[in-house]
């Protein structure tokens, strides 16, 4: 019967019910949508850092991987340290480098990594085979498209150019052996991955026996911090990073988006929770006769009180319920443009949808409406009978 009488109440006015509850809606996507930024970065970045396996990096002391030029020297000597440590299962070193593709009317500048394809952990080969050979390149489809290159075409490239002789240093013609997708750039950068050997050749001197950093993994049973101290034990001249370390640090420098998340997600439960107070309190006042006949005919207070609560939550679960479909579009155009931002990892997102957290969320909000149906619920219970209906007669 409460349930009967509530959903009559809210039909009674069909378009101030609609208009209400998409009101509530649009504040349940939002929530929703913050919910999903706070959450979502973080989890990403996560994700994007323990594919592959590799928990630990190890860059130059004092920076972060690719931060600065500076490199790690006396490379494979850190390689067999690293894996003579307890836990630790494979090490991938790690080269870059800027090359240039020659042959065209612009030379087409591009991203290299030097890596050890066996243990490899940069990019997903898409088409071919992995640069095995001395002289062989796996390549973007950005870098592709730039140069017209298709697997199996041979490309000139060099790692330097000398201003004072206009020359191109470090030029060798290479094969392209594969297409790839680079696991840490962007969809549109440039990018190929050749053998370490081969990076470190061309680059001279300078680049012998030396890597920019080396990715680690560890096993399934080992603790990541402990073989990350043991790293940074036996080799003073780096800085060891764990997964969770640098999932740390990222929040650190992103902590203003979940500042701005958390803001907007308790402004949109306000406004929701306001809104339904709204409503439900302009049609108790609308009702206050009604309730009084009710109540001078032996129905229970408690039994006002379930009815009215009930109109509020009618209110929030519609709204929650259109704004769990609405955020989820939402989101999903709102990460296409944040994820257009130059320079970020083709992989990261910044909304990500987890069904706990979102329904947590939307919980909260219909918790919301059973709080805002008190007041008015309340009020309606306390009404002197025989005032209100001498007033409603009167009147």
């Amino acid at each position: 019967m409460r349930f009967q009488l509530a959903a009559l109440s809210l039909r009674r006015h069909a378009s101030r019910t609609i208009l209400a509850v998409l009101g509530v809606a649009v504040s349940a996507a939002m929530l929703l949508d913050m919910v999903m930024l706070a959450t979502g970065m973080r989890q990403s970045f996560a994700s994007l850092l323990g594919r592959n396996g590799f928990t630990i990096r190890v860059s130059p002391r004092g920076t972060l991987p690719f931060d600065t030029e500076a490199t790690i020297a006396q490379a494979r000597d850190a390689t067999v340290a690293m894996r003579r440590i307890a836990g630790v299962t494979a090490v991938a070193p790690v080269l870059g480098a800027t090359i240039h593709v020659l042959g065209g009317p612009n030379p087409v500048t591009a991203f290299a990594l030097g890596v050890d394809p066996a243990v490899q952990g940069d990019y997903e080969l898409l088409e071919g085979r992995d640069p095995m050979a001395v002289n062989a390149l796996v390549a973007s489809d950005a870098l592709l498209r730039a140069t017209g290159a298709r697997i199996g075409d041979t490309l000139d490239v060099a790692i330097g150019f000398d201003p004072q002789t206009r020359t191109y240093t470090g030029r060798r013609r290479v094969t392209v052996t594969g297409r790839a997708r680079f696991t840490y750039l962007s969809a549109e950068d440039r990018a190929a991955a050749l053998r370490l050997a081969s990076v470190q050749a061309m680059g001279g001197a300078d680049r012998t026996d030396r890597v920019s950093l080396f990715m680690v993994r560890t096993a399934p049973n080992a603790d990541p911090e402990v073989a990350r101290l043991a790293i940074e034990r036996a080799l003073p001249r780096v800085t060891a990073l764990s997964t969770a370390g640098a999932v740390a640090e990222a929040e650190r420098r992103l902590s203003y988006f979940r500042q701005l998340a958390f803001i907007l997600g308790a402004v949109s439960l306000v406004v929701g929770f306001l809104l339904v107070t709204t409503i439900v309190t302009v049609s108790v006042n609308e009702r206050i006769g009604e309730i009084a006949i009710m109540r001078a005919i032996g129905v229970s207070r408690s039994h006002v009180v379930h009815q009215i609560v009930i109109e509020g939550i009618g209110l929030s679960v519609a709204g929650a319920v259109a704004g769990l479909i609405l955020g989820v579009f939402t989101a999903r155009y709102l990460n296409s443009i944040l994820r257009g931002f130059p320079g970020l990892p083709d992989a990261i997102d910044f909304f990500l949808f987890q069904p706990n957290s979102a329904l947590r969320a939307l919980a909260l909000l219909v918790a919301s409406g059973i709080a805002a149906g008190i007041y008015p619920a309340w009020r309606a219970a306390s009404l002197p009978i025989s005032a209100t209906l001498r007033e409603e007669a009167v009147g």
